[in-house]
Order: structure tokens, then C-alpha cells, then sequence
């Protein structure tokens, strides 16, 4: 099940052009949690196994308890599942206010009513069957689970921006007859659907009509395991839960999609198909939210072309849109990944510049201008002139 505690849509934001101008012991403090002098640790404990919570009655994703639970303080990790579970839903409970709790139970009834009437026309679709799925590359890539193997099976034409091969063309072709399927359906039953988000007005939600497992698994065995290599620094280890969607481009459907950045630690984006010209994906540097509206610098400019069965993998907060579709019909998969411990733990800082671009150069100045002052300082005392 995919976690929508706090789901968002894509946030827009204003498009610049190139060229112009806790503690010390490691812990993060919870606040509101009178009932407990417990704190969660600030990195997680990369050499506790946490439990599996699959197959219990949990009102969240499984993944969110195991990944919080390499957080929990280390005298909790000998106590019993059911301890460490009412422990941790106290927390995510206490940080979900009841009328989102609220939204996320009519939600979860929307989604019930739909997998009870609609009928799958590719049933081999909803269960993971990674060798009719991938490409040969990329399974091996993923089963020897090293940054070198990677490496070789992607290109990264700007930093932080990977492309690669990744679904072999049967499975495109039968994920796009399924959601065709799905969109006949809804409108045969003239059934109100919920499009991905506010940016897009026509695709679809996979997870809403029964693919929620899938992708689960998609992301927890395949991407997961890359975004703990490339995007450690935004959660890519302790990805949880994600929003799985498609979206369709064309003269009759969305031409464009406007510069945003995605609600998503990590994002995957998959060309599906069809035939179609136009839709290249335009990257402008990754920032937080107080720079998302920063200029583009040079080196941070991408213009990238999507073929059919080739993956883009990027940071959510790397700032995106897409062209105009001029002809035909396009149709991409896309994965929104998070990390509810990193959004968390974003809670406590006002650093970010591991990742942010502007963040980055800030820290530059300041360091370059700190610097300058010291060798000024310095000259001074040897009474030497300053140049």
C-alpha cells in the first residue's frame, strides 16, 4: 500500500533562465511527545534489521515502520514488534492530523470501490515478474547492487539526472492497453476519477485500480537500491511509500507541462510511448523550497528526449517541465518516491547545501568572503598591504 499521509501535488514554480543573475549526540527532538522522554536518532542504524510489518491490519505502509524503526533510540530496538509498532504509529499519529486521517480513509474507500468493479485485462501486470518486466541490463545492474554496475548502464548528462534502459517493450505496450482499458471503463460507467494531480488533467492514478502492490515493489527492489547510491543525501535509502501515475500528452489530451518540481524525494519518469514528436523533458537545477524560484545557472541546463522504455531518474526537487507535444500521443509512467523519516528530519535543518544548487553557492560566498577577510586580517598584522 502506498502511503498518502501527505500527498501534494507537483509545486509550480517560477522559471528562471541560464545565465541571469539537534544536538551533538545525534538525535533529532520530538516535539509534543509528553508521554514518552524517548528521541529518535538523527541518522539511521545502518546495522539493526528492523522487523517486517507485512500482513498486519495497519492504517500505513508496512515500509514506513520498517524504515522508522532504524531511527527508534537504541533501548527500544530490544523490545517486542507490537511495542515498537504502537510506539512508531504514536509518532506518525501525532504528526497526521485527523482531518487528513480523514481524507486518507475516503480515499482508501474510493480505491475499494474501484478494484471491486473493475476488471484487469492484463492480470500479469499487477504481480512483479521482474524478468518480463526489465531488460536484461538493468537486472543485472540491480542484482550486483554496486555504484560501478550502475554506472555502466547509465548516462548522467547533467549532474544528477540518470538515464537508462529499463522496460522491455511488451511490458510498455501492455501497461498502455491496461490503462486504455481502465479509461474505457471509467468512461463506460461515467465513474468520477481522480487525475494524478492539479497539473495534469487527463491520466490516471495506477495505484487507485489495483497496481498499488507493484509498484510497491518497484520501488522498494528496484529504485530504492539506486537511490541509495546516488541520492543519499534526500532520503534515497529510507524510501517508504510513492504516488504511481501515468500521464498522457497530445493534441487532445495535455500538450505541455509547466516548470515545477515534484512532490517526491526521488522521482521516476518512464516513456511508455507512442509515437509522438515533441514533450522533451527541460531541467533547470535542483533547489529547496526558499531558492525554488533562483535563477538557472549554465551548467544547469538540460534538454532531454524521451524514447519509449528509457528511464529519467531524478531528485524530486530538481526543477523540470515539458514541452509541448506537437504530434501524436505520449504516454509516461511516473513514479514519486518518498521518505517520511527525510521529511521529518528536513524539519531540523536550514542547511541544505548537500543537495540545493543555490544552498551550494551560498555556502561558496560565504566561505570565499571568510577567506578574504582572514588573509586580510593577516596582512594587517605583517603590515603588508592589502592587493
Amino acid at each position: 500500500m502506498s502511503l498518502d499521509v501527505s500527498r501534494k501535488d507537483a509545486q509550480p514554480a517560477t522559471p528562471p533562465s541560464a545565465g541571469q543573475n539537534g544536538n551533538g549526540n545525534g538525535v533529532a527532538v520530538l516535539q509534543n511527545m509528553a508521554t514518552t522522554q524517548h528521541r529518535l536518532r538523527l541518522h539511521p542504524n545502518t546495522e539493526h534489521k528492523p522487523e517486517s510489518y507485512d500482513g498486519l491490519q495497519l492504517d500505513f505502509n508496512p515500509l514506513l515502520f520498517s524504515s522508522l524503526e532504524r531511527y527508534l533510540p537504541p533501548p527500544m530496538l530490544s523490545l517486542s514488534r507490537d511495542s515498537k509498532l504502537h510506539y512508531m504509529r504514536d509518532i506518525i499519529l501525532r504528526y497526521s492530523p485527523e482531518g487528513e486521517r480523514n481524507r486518507v480513509q475516503r480515499h482508501r474507500e474510493y480505491r475499494q470501490r474501484i478494484i471491486s468493479h473493475y476488471q484487469p485485462l492484463h492480470r500479469e501486470l499487477y504481480t512483479m515478474h521482474a524478468s518480463n518486466f526489465f531488460v536484461p541490463s538493468f537486472l543485472k545492474a540491480i542484482n550486483e547492487n554496486k555504484e560501478e554496475t550502475f554506472r555502466s548502464i547509465m548516462a548522467e548528462p547533467s549532474p544528477g539526472v540518470f538515464t537508462f534502459e529499463m522496460f522491455q517493450p511488451r511490458f510498455c505496450e501492455l501497461l498502455l492497453s491496461e490503462v486504455e482499458n481502465f479509461e474505457k471503463w471509467v468512461h463506460e460507467t461515467k465513474f468520477r476519477i481522480m487525475r494524478p494531480n492539479t497539473m495534469n488533467k487527463f491520466g490516471a492514478v495506477l495505484d487507485d485500480f489495483g497496481l498499488e502492490t507493484m509498484l510497491d515493489k518497484l520501488m522498494e527492489d528496484f529504485i530504492r537500491p539506486i537511490a541509495k547510491v546516488f541520492f543519499q543525501d534526500v532520503g534515497g535509502s529510507t524510501l517508504d511509500s510513492h504516488h504511481g501515475f501515468v500521464v498522457e500528452y497530445g493534441i487532445d489530451r495535455d500538450v505541455e507541462l509547466g516548470f515545477h518540481v515534484d512532490d517526491s524525494e526521488v522521482t521516476l519518469n518512464v516513456c511508455l510511448g507512442k509515437q509522438f514528436s515533441g514533450g522533451e523533458l527541460f531541467f533547470r537545477g535542483v533547489r529547496c523550497d526558499k531558492h525554488v524560484n533562483t535563477d538557472t545557472q549554465s551548467d544547469e541546463v538540460l534538454d532531454y528526449s524521451h524514447v519509449p522504455g528509457r528511464a529519467v531518474l531524478h531528485r524530486g526537487r530538481h526543477r523540470h517541465g515539458a514541452r509541448a507535444t506537437t504530434s501524436g500521443h505520449r504516454v509516461n509512467l511516473l513514479l514519486w518516491c518518498r521518505s517520511s523519516v527525510f521529511r521529518e528530519l528536513r524539519k531540523y535543518q536550514k542547511d541544505f547545501s548537500t543537495w540545493c544548487g543555490e544552498c551550494q553557492r551560498e555556502k561558496k560566498v560565504r566561505q570565499r568572503a571568510s577567506i578574504a577577510a582572514t588573509k586580510l586580517e593577516l596582512l594587517k598584522r605583517d603590515g603588508k598591504p592589502a592587493t
